[in-house]
């Protein structure tokens, strides 16, 4: 079962990488796709971006007004306050916080607010990793490597549950398991994402897999992409 950024396994040796390189990692919560994001950005020495973490910031920050008309307007406004500055992901963690994510995730014009930060850090040069919900379909359609992580829902629930049991959190599995599915859903639907497998993007399955097992599926899909790209070059 995959464990947090901590676990990434070491022994993965890092890559340098001669030219910009794109990688693109979307999926549902907890299926992973942060920690495999981050260790191939360790791995090839790029910049990471976890996305999620910009819409929980939003809805984090307008949290105190959901429910009310005023929701809408203060997500917008801390979409627009979002700098770029680092994020804290233990802080923004919370099950709750991913709901508030998905709903201010609705509102096109926080996507819009978020979208030219998320393509600024995207095409930088040297290229860079980005996970999230709509990397390979919205905010970088052209990334070298799309990846596309999924996992089965009870998978994911039992990884999210034991991330905030490791931080002291008491886990209600029964309301985790179905905030996940209300999750999925809203984010399938949401008339103004991207969330689904782009058609060039490559499945991968981490239901049954460690981390240094996915990690290394996810290195070896990369490399495949990246060295077809340069034989066709040749």
């Amino acid at each position: 079962m995959l464990g947090r950024l901590a676990d990434v396994p070491e022994d993965i040796v890092p890559e340098d990488v001669e030219n910009d390189m794109i990688i693109a990692v979307d999926g549902p919560a907890a299926s992973g796709k942060g920690t495999l994001a981050a260790g191939l950005a360790r791995h090839y020495g790029l910049p990471h971006l976890d996305t999620g973490l910009l819409y929980r910031a939003v809805g984090k920050a307008a949290a105190r007004l959901e429910g009310t008309d005023q929701f809408e307007v203060a997500a917008i406004r801390a979409a627009h306050e979002i700098d770029g500055a680092p994020l804290d992901a233990a802080e923004l963690g919370g099950a709750e916080i991913g709901v508030l994510a998905s709903k201010v995730a609705v509102i096109a014009e926080v996507r819009a607010a978020l979208f030219d930060l998320q393509r600024r850090f995207a095409t930088q040069p040297g290229g860079a990793v980005l996970d999230g919900r709509d990397i390979g379909t919205r905010i970088a359609p052209e990334a070298d490597v799309k990846l596309f992580i999924s996992a089965d829902s009870k998978a994911r629930m039992e990884r999210r549950a034991r991330q905030l049991e490791a931080r002291g959190l008491s886990v209600d599995r029964y309301a985790l398991y179905h905030q996940i599915e209300e999750r999925d859903a809203r984010d399938m639907a949401n008339p103004n994402g991207g969330f689904y497998r782009a058609p060039d993007a490559h499945l991968l399955d981490t239901t049954l897999l460690g981390i240094e097992a996915a990690l290394r599926a996810a290195v070896a899909i990369v490399d495949g992409v990246m060295a077809r790209k340069a034989g066709h070059r040749s």
